[in-house]
């Protein structure tokens, strides 16, 4: 038994060792207790159990039933810690790629006091939402401040490789921070004498969109991995079909329709000849729930919150509000007691995922906000994404231990399949969900009163859509449509003509699309790369890394980054062996 005061690591109180000390002594009825250690605590387990055939065993993960609102309470926290992650994972690997190419030194020690804070943030209540109100403002400051230090790394990094490629000045480089090929929307600031603007890749075009924020819009694709390619821009007009009106979006993919009361009443897959819904249901249903747990207030979500529940029906007002040849969308603003709730659900015109952005300003106490989707699926699992896997639960009731799971966790995504069908819901900031007799429900926001009184009562901004697909989450590449709304692609102009860059590179790259690099940073003690990657889809598998540079030598590692054994290599490739969902950390010293 460990001991000491609280859960967060406080030390032995006076009480508690005068406690042990009679405890030592012998009591009748209690057990004799001896002052030890964890080392020598599982040194003598070890001893005792080593070998037995019926040793018991767990498979599978170990959900607690328990504190389940911790999923949800305090959305703008956990929305910073997501953002702040793939931030300064970008900063590393910007970092890396000005380096190995600029010779620009890394921003060590910039880089290691902000993945401080990022940590020491996730302690077990500031991240889960359970803390005082005090400690949210100090971590928005906090957030705020390592935010804008990582944007800047960023920004300087990749302007200066943009500014030494090789290529005439106004020429747009993209920029892909993800492992897998960069497929997607990506933003941007063209010449303000520019109108009707087309991207060219070789004599391939690609249509433009000018935004309300004054930015262009267009979707990239072939980007190489943790690399950069180059666009050319173009004045050019170009039809992709996309259709919209204030009931309807539709593209070669997909055709949404809206209820009136502004819900999404079909969503026809065209290509695949189906309807995604349930008969007679209508999709993105706003439900409110009285969210009132038995004791602890931001930790716990109770079963019978269902029992009393309001649907969010009315409407201020529905409008087309994105009409453009790359996306169109529909604007739905809600009056909700004293909150206001605006969505804009978009379509881009070459792909079935149906994009919802939603901005809310919220003052409600005690009501549990969820997004209902409820799709014609026929399974009895639903996978979840988890960090650097998936884990898959049943969907029903069948048992206690499944009914326990009424509210689970997820990171970027959650897919339901039958099959050769299915939908993925992928979020940018969210982990609350349920899965259950088909309904997909997104977990937006818990506004409890305890600790913080306040908690919630702010203006809420983020992203989650819904991905119709052909075959399961694996053919349809959920994971890399996760990542690209995650860590989405940037773009800039060049501003200056020439450079010695190529015009197209990859810092490193994976030839099997089940293995993800995660990260790519400078070495904690030493000049090396760091590579760190893993499997995604339970797949024993070969495959080779490709580098950009020379390399010299390469250790894999453990995660501290102390070595093991050496990887062959020749000239910039690598080959690995890597087992299902396996984590993998190499060292690499390039010349």
């Amino acid at each position: 038994m460990s001991f000491g005061y609280g859960d967060g690591g406080g030390g032995p109180t006076k009480d508690m060792l005068e406690n042990q000390r009679r405890l030592e002594k012998g009591i009748p009825g209690c057990p004799r207790t001896v002052m030890s250690t964890s080392k020598a605590f599982f040194e003598k387990l070890d001893k005792e159990v080593r070998g037995r055939k019926y040793l018991p065993a767990w498979v599978g993960e170990l959900y607690l039933e328990y504190h389940r609102g911790t999923y949800t309470s305090m959305a703008r926290n956990k929305k910073y810690n997501r953002k702040s992650e793939f931030l300064f994972e970008n900063a590393e690997c910007y970092s890396m790629l000005d380096g190995v190419l600029n010779q620009n030194p890394y921003p060590r020690e910039v880089i290691e006091d902000a993945w401080e804070v990022i940590l020491r943030n996730q302690f077990h209540d500031i991240l889960p939402g359970s803390s005082i109100k005090e400690v949210y403002e100090d971590s928005r400051k906090e957030y705020e401040t390592i935010g804008k230090t990582g944007r800047e790394l960023v920004d300087n990094a990749l302007f200066h490789v943009t500014e030494q490629v090789d290529a005439h000045k106004g020429t747009l480089v993209v920029f892909n921070p993800n492992s897998l090929e960069g497929e997607g929307a990506v933003s941007f600031k063209a010449p303000e004498h520019m109108e009707n603007l087309a991207v060219m890749d070789g004599e391939v075009m690609f249509p433009a969109q000018k935004a309300g924020d004054g930015s262009w819009l267009f979707c990239a694709s072939q980007v190489p991995s943790k690399g950069y390619k180059t666009f050319e821009l173009r004045e050019g007009i170009c039809d992709t079909g996309l259709k919209a009106d204030e009931r309807h979006l539709e593209n070669e993919f997909i055709r949404v329709t809206f209820h009136e009361n502004g819900q999404i009443s079909s969503i026809y897959d065209k290509q695949n000849e189906r309807e995604v819904l349930k008969e007679n249901r209508n999709a993105n249903v706003l439900m409110t729930y009285e969210d009132r747990p038995h004791n602890y207030d931001a930790w716990d979500v109770n079963n019978y919150y269902v029992e009393k529940s309001w649907e969010i029906t009315d409407v201020s007002s529905m409008e087309l509000v994105e009409n453009g040849p790359v996306r169109a969308t529909i604007c739905v603003k809600r009056r909700y007691l004293d909150s206001d709730i605006e969505q804009y659900i978009s379509l881009l015109y070459n792909s079935p995922e149906i994009t919802i952005r939603n901005e809310i300003d919220w003052k409600e106490n005690h009501i549990f906000l969820k997004s209902i989707l409820p799709v014609d699926i026929h399974t009895d699992e639903a996978t979840f994404e988890i960090q650097y896997g998936n884990v898959k639960r049943k969907t029903h009731y069948n048992t206690m231990w499944d009914y326990a799971k009424f509210e689970v966790c997820m990171h970027k995504w959650i897919d339901v399949s039958e099959d050769d069908y299915g939908v993925s819901m992928i979020n940018d900031c969210k982990y609350g969900c349920h899965v259950h007799d088909g309904e997909i429900g997104i977990s937006m926001l818990k506004s409890a009163t305890y600790p913080n009184p306040d908690a919630d009562k702010e203006h809420h901004s983020f992203v989650f859509s819904i991905y119709p697909h052909k075959g399961d989450w694996k053919k349809a590449n959920t994971i890399q449509k996760a990542y690209s709304m995650n860590n989405p692609m940037t773009a800039l102009v060049k501003e200056k003509e020439g450079g010695q860059l190529p015009r197209e590179y990859s810092l490193v790259k994976a030839d099997a699309g089940n293995v993800v690099i995660e990260v790519v940073k400078q070495s904690q003690k030493g000049n090396e790369l760091i590579l760190r990657f893993y499997e995604t889809n339970n797949r024993r598998t070969s495959g080779n890394m490709s580098f950009g540079m020379n390399i010299q030598k390469i250790m894999e590692c453990n995660m501290l980054e102390e070595d093991e054994a050496e990887v062959n290599c020749q000239d910039r490739t690598a080959a690995f062996v890597i087992q299902p969902y396996e984590i993998k950390t190499w060292k690499v010293t390039f010349r």
